[in-house]
């Protein structure tokens, strides 16, 4: 009898395990992802979608596959061809062409769509991210308006359009919380990727009186490094990436690890659903935070250095919100 009890004990114990370790295999089990980018992986907004994929792929999460430099004529095909592959999730990007890439997620139910997009979510799977690294650009501003002499800071973008003018208007606000005298120049150049452009851009401005630079675009940390002045970074840390040792004093990071490593995992668990994953790109959730000041450390007032702590934590906390302004900035000067 009692052996007859511990058999079945054992038997059942042993059900248990391979369940477990069945259920724990699909969880680790890889899924197959799929990256579609507009410019070259190296402009760098594309640039932190692939990071954080790689990162995924390197840990074991993914299958990671991407094409790069595709067209927006030539986008949806892209999008098909992908879906058609068995692939189980797709991130990309949907400007300027929302509502072709929704009629894709709509004939490929089983594939979830992440895309960046300023638009609403749609139908169940198709997720919607843009970069809100507004906060940083907001504690970045408090450091400009703190350092520079002229109180004339000038700004270079690629286009006014939202995900750029909301940092625009943070970074001003934040100038202003500290330095109510400040005036900014800013300029669009009308391209994501056109350094020479950008950096004739900052040429001008710093002819007309600017002594810090916000480098939203490649090519404004060569201009401030000719003219000798000063510079903050925008998306990746343009310190040490794009050569901004004693020109760039700190940028506003985007990181896209959270928002990726959530899909992966809402996939994986038959849980993705259409929604918007702005929170993620935000400081709370660890996808946007500002960049170290490196050989600045020293040179920042410290009492401002004091006060962008003590509102980081406010904003963290929840206490404390960063405005968000999508509409076009104007120069002030």
């Amino acid at each position: 009898m009692y052996r007859k009890f511990f058999t079945a004990v054992r038997v059942a114990v042993a059900a248990v395990f391979v369940a477990g370790a069945m259920s724990g295999s699909a969880l680790a089990e890889k899924i197959k992802v799929a990256g579609i980018y507009t410019q070259p992986i190296q402009q760098k907004w594309d640039a932190r979608l692939h990071q954080a994929l790689v990162k995924a792929q390197e840990a074991g999460e993914i299958e990671y596959v991407f094409s790069e430099k595709v067209a927006n004529t030539d986008y949806v095909r892209v999008l098909r061809e992908y879906a058609d592959s068995g692939v189980a999730l797709v991130v990309g990007e949907a400007f300027g062409i929302s509502r072709e890439a929704r009629a894709v997620a709509d004939d490929y139910p089983e594939v979830s769509f992440l895309m960046g997009d300023p638009f609403k979510p749609h139908g169940k799977n198709f997720a919607v991210f843009d970069n809100y690294i507004h906060e940083p650009c907001y504690l970045m501003g408090m450091i400009a308006g703190s350092m520079t002499k002229t109180n004339k800071i000038g700004m270079v973008g690629g286009y006014p359009i939202g995900e750029v003018n909301r940092l625009f208007h943070a970074f001003m606000a934040g100038a202003r919380s500290v330095n109510p005298e400040a005036q900014f120049k800013v300029t669009f150049i009308g391209s994501w990727y056109d350094p020479p452009k950008a950096k004739e851009a900052a040429f001008a401005e710093i002819e007309a009186g600017v002594d810090v630079l916000y480098a939203e675009r490649a090519g404004v940390v060569d201009a401030a490094r000719e003219k000798g002045i000063i510079a903050f970074g925008n998306v990746n840390d343009m310190n040490k990436e794009e050569n901004g040792k004693d020109v760039v004093v700190t940028s506003a990071l985007w990181h896209m690890e959270s928002a990726i490593n959530n899909a992966i995992a809402e996939v994986k668990a038959g849980k993705f659903t259409a929604a918007d994953y702005k929170e993620w790109t935000m400081m709370a959730k660890g996808g946007a935070t500002l960049a170290p000041y490196y050989e600045f450390e020293d040179k920042i007032p410290a009492d401002i250095k004091s006060k962008v702590e003590a509102l980081k934590a406010e904003i963290l906390a929840g206490t404390f919100t960063v405005e968000i302004n999508d509409e076009e900035p104007k120069s002030t000067f």
